[in-house]
């Protein structure tokens, strides 16, 4: 059991910060399943302010790993925001190397 425990501790991991942080990470795993969410359905669900919902998705938007749309519906401003195909693969690759991490 020891040696099972020592080579787990020998896992070269690399984290990315930016996934690793729970509310992006929150993001990334609510875009994963749903292909793209509005705004405001994301505020509710991750229970955040709209300003702070806007700071997290910048930073991911500036990684390349999410895509924002700004339309109007009517006279009102309408956000979409969806997952990049590098935006999925840090959350894979994120999600693979917790799971051998946590082996």
């Amino acid at each position: 059991m020891a040696d099972k425990k020592q080579s787990n501790l020998n896992i070269d991991l690399e984290i990315d910060r930016l996934v690793h942080e729970p509310v992006r990470l929150k993001i990334l795993a609510y875009l994963l399943e749903v292909e793209s969410a509005d705004f405001v359905f994301l505020v509710s669900r991750l229970g955040l302010t709209m300003g702070n919902l806007s700071a997290h998705i910048s930073k991911l938007q500036e990684a390349g790993y999410i895509k924002i749309d700004k339309s109007f519906k009517g006279n009102r401003p309408h956000t979409m925001v969806s997952l990049t195909a590098a935006g999925t693969n840090a959350f894979s690759k994120y999600r693979d190397g917790m799971l051998q991490l946590l082996q």
